[in-house]
């Protein structure tokens, strides 16, 4: 596919890539754009919330995620996530920053909310996959962004050092993850 226009750049000011070990980008939104019906997702995810005896009114895709873990259907709910993500991924949009991965030398990683399936379908559909070293989504460890462990994984993995790692992505959560793990934030634009 093509590159969109969306997310095409990235505000780098203050980034010099001599001064980096590593960047690492969060995938949809900055990368690619999965192709997944949101709001029919969260009414399928309200309804498994309804069903267990949870009132599910006013909550976001993440906090319905959190709420099913607290009433004991996040198995249920993380299932129907990952398997819209895994086909998102398959029809997703390759956008413009996916052309300007850095080539040669910096090692590359993705740090994503979401699962760590739907990252590596979406990057082997765009030819990304071998630019990419590392991929953390949200089940791959236990804590998901904004915590500051899955970018930490990613950046252990890479051989990098925070301070030295540059974190590309497109929502404030991004730079919340970025800020608590102590790296460098680039934000889409």
């Amino acid at each position: 596919m093509t590159g969109d226009t969306d997310a095409g750049h990235v505000d780098s000011s203050g980034a010099d890539a001599g001064d980096l070990d590593a960047v690492v980008y969060d995938l949809d939104g900055t990368l690619v754009r999965l192709a997944v019906d949101w709001a029919a997702l969260e009414a399928d995810m309200e309804a498994v919330l309804r069903d267990a005896g949870v009132e599910p009114d006013g909550f976001g895709a993440w906090e319905l995620l959190d709420a099913a873990e607290r009433a004991g259907v996040g198995s249920e709910v993380e299932a129907l996530v990952a398997a819209a993500e895994r086909d998102g991924a398959r029809d997703s949009i390759r956008l413009a920053l996916a052309d300007e991965l850095p080539e040669g030398g910096l090692p590359v990683g993705v740090c994503s909310l979401n699962c760590e399936a739907a990252c590596r379908i979406a990057l082997e559909t765009h030819g990304l996959a071998g630019a990419v070293e590392y991929v953390v989504g949200r089940d791959s460890i236990p804590e998901r962004k904004p915590a500051p462990e899955p970018l930490l994984a990613v950046v252990e993995a890479l051989g990098a050092s925070p301070e030295r790692t540059l974190f590309v992505g497109d929502s404030a959560s991004d730079r919340t993850t970025a800020k608590r793990a102590g790296t460098r934030f680039a934000p889409v634009t």
